[in-house]
């Protein structure tokens, strides 16, 4: 669980520098998003909306809000991990890479799909779970 905190905090860091951006122009990890934590009818998305969603988009589909939308981000880290067959680290610095990662891209183009920033930041920091014979 450390690991999802970690993480958490590394996007949060991520999505409050993209938002500032953005408001201008096997089994996976269990990635719980805060606000949807309780009930899955608390957000107004659904997976296939948030797969196909921009930067920008996502910013506006969660209401412009910093939690709303670092829940999306969670959701679909969860997703590419999961899709990928990946484990997520439990360290710092990978968190924080995957954290400038995902801002530095979300700033350089907001009407990428944010799912591929995630996922491309997923990718370099997830790792395949050991082989079981």
């Amino acid at each position: 669980m450390r690991m999802i905190h970690r993480l958490a905090l590394c996007f949060a860091l991520a999505s409050a520098a993209t938002l500032t951006a953005s408001a201008q122009q096997p089994a996976a990890p269990t990635i719980t998003p805060s606000a949807a934590a309780d009930s899955a009818a608390s957000h107004t998305w659904n997976t296939e909306q948030i797969l196909t969603c921009t930067v920008s988009d996502c910013w506006q589909l969660a209401g412009k809000n910093e939690a709303t939308f670092f829940d999306i981000i969670q959701q679909l880290a969860g997703i590419s991990a999961q899709v990928r067959g990946l484990t997520l680290p439990d360290n710092a610095e990978a968190g924080k890479r995957t954290g400038e990662y995902i801002k530095a891209k979300a700033k350089t183009d907001h009407g990428q799909l944010l799912y591929a920033i995630v996922d491309a930041a997923v990718r370099h920091v997830g790792t395949r779970p050991a082989a079981t014979n």
